[in-house]
Parts: C-alpha cells; sequence; structure tokens
C-alpha cells in the first residue's frame, strides 16, 4: 500500500504540473479526499517536484544550454555581445519574471501556508483558474521569443505571483499573461517553462534545509524513488500533450475542468 501510495501521488504530481489547472491543488485534493498523508513529508513534495523539475528540463535541455551560454558571453566576452545580445535580453526577461513571486513568495509564505489546507479557498481558486482559462480563449498572439518586452515580463511575473496559492495553476496563469500581452501560442508555451525553473529550482534550495533536518528514512527511500519515477514520466508525457493542445488553440478546455472541480470542492466540503 506504502508503494501505491507513493507512486499514485508521483503520478498526479507529473500530470498536473504541467498543465493549467495546478498540480498544488489537486494534491491538497487528494489529501483531503483520500486522506492520505505525504503532502505534510516536505521529503516526498521535495523528490516529486524534482521528479517533475528534471522532466520539464530534459525536454527544454536545448534551449536552456543556448540561453545560459548566450548570458555568459554577453558578460565576459564583447567582442561576441551583438550575436547574443536577443538571448541575452530573453534571460533578462526570464529574471525579471521571476521577481514579483520570488518577492512574494518570501513575505507572504507563512500566510499562504496557512491557507493551503482551507478547501473554501482552494474551490474558488479552481474558479478563478477557470475564468483566466476561459479569458484567453481563440487568443493568438503574433509576439515570438525575444519580442517579450519588460512591461510583459512584469505583467507575466504578476500573473504567476498569484499561482502561489494552491488551486491557482502557475503554469495556466502565466500562459494566460503570456497570451493578454501579445505572444505567439508557441512563444507563449516556452516563456511559461522558462519562468519555472527560476521558481522551481529555488523551492527546491529551500525546501533541502528542512529536508536535512527532518532526515529520510531509509524504508521510504525506495517508496520515494517510485515517486520521483512516476513523477519524471508522466510530467515528460503530460508536457508533450499540453503543448498540442495550446498549439491547437484548445487551452480554454481547461477551464470547463477546473470550473467543475472548483464546484464539487465548494459543495463537497460546505
Amino acid at each position: 500500500m506504502e508503494f501505491i501510495k507513493y507512486i499514485l501521488l508521483g503520478i498526479l504530481q507529473g500530470f498536473t504540473e504541467p498543465l493549467p489547472i495546478s498540480s498544488s491543488g489537486h494534491l491538497v485534493l487528494a489529501e483531503h479526499l483520500f486522506n492520505i498523508g505525504p503532502l505534510s513529508d516536505v521529503n516526498f513534495e521535495i523528490i516529486v517536484n524534482f521528479g517533475s523539475f528534471l522532466a520539464i528540463l530534459l525536454i527544454f535541455w536545448k534551449d536552456i544550454v543556448h540561453l545560459v551560454s548566450s548570458f555568459f558571453i554577453y558578460l565576459f566576452n564583447k567582442k561576441k555581445r551583438k550575436t547574443v545580445a536577443k538571448e541575452f535580453k530573453y534571460c533578462l526577461m526570464i529574471i525579471v519574471g521571476s521577481i514579483p513571486v520570488g518577492i512574494a513568495g518570501v513575505l507572504f509564505k507563512d500566510a499562504i501556508d496557512n491557507f493551503s489546507n482551507n478547501t473554501l479557498i482552494l474551490g474558488v481558486a479552481f474558479l478563478i483558474t477557470a475564468f483566466l482559462l476561459f479569458l484567453v480563449k481563440g487568443s493568438k498572439g503574433k509576439k515570438e521569443d525575444y519580442d517579450i518586452t519588460y512591461k510583459d515580463a512584469i505583467i507575466i511575473g504578476l500573473m504567476q505571483m498569484i499561482a502561489l496559492m494552491p488551486g491557482i495553476s502557475r503554469s495556466g496563469s502565466v500562459l494566460v499573461g503570456c497570451l493578454l500581452c501579445g505572444l505567439s501560442r508557441k512563444s507563449s508555451l516556452k516563456y511559461t517553462f522558462m519562468l519555472y525553473f527560476p521558481v522551481s529550482a529555488a523551492s527546491m534550495v529551500l525546501g533541502v534545509k528542512d529536508m536535512i533536518e527532518m532526515g529520510t528514512a531509509s524504508t521510504l527511500l525506495l517508496p520515494y524513488a517510485c515517486g520521483l519515477i512516476a513523477a519524471f514520466v508522466v510530467t515528460y508525457l503530460s508536457y508533450k500533450w499540453l503543448s498540442s493542445l495550446v498549439q491547437k488553440g484548445h487551452l480554454w478546455k481547461f477551464s470547463i475542468y477546473c470550473l467543475c472541480l472548483g464546484i464539487f470542492v465548494l459543495f463537497y466540503f460546505r
């Protein structure tokens, strides 16, 4: 049962992480519906998130290597600055877009933690996600990767900030922000997951301290590994599905799911 529980939670994390339906909200909901406890286990939370992180890293590996190398070439090789100027600016847009959620996470972490298990807020958050996704129904911008402005990055960063609350999808809110700013569907998807890396990496680094202090029971190492592998594989497949839906302009269909889920949560836990 322990193996099954951790594998199922890994699958749930992996499936919902890329999709605009809030992975954290679904994990909280699973805890309440099925009375399962690993969500209070900091070790497990970090490990399955790391599995999803590795999957997204694999998908965008070439882009990340290109951007990171271009960033340092611009900083330390004046002769080649012009050749990597666009990539350097794109890196700056990632940094700018990550600042709002970083500040909010530090300032309001305790408050967010206090509300994270509130099912009323969870239900409302799912409804907010549904509204945001429906808002961009049919959106089809023309801006490409290197057309993102500082204004766009700030607006999109603020959209990501509100997703600190479980139930409001990070990928969904960022995708909505990108589309509202006029980015193409392809560029919106890429920038959404470029912003994922700083946030996810920072969360894992901050959580490692707690993980070390709490320790990990040796009897759980194998279940943890199974959860990580499940999260990795399913995240990879889930992203591929999301990419196809976004390119076809079907992002709004997730709003129907979030609407139904939000209504269910509000009525079931009232």
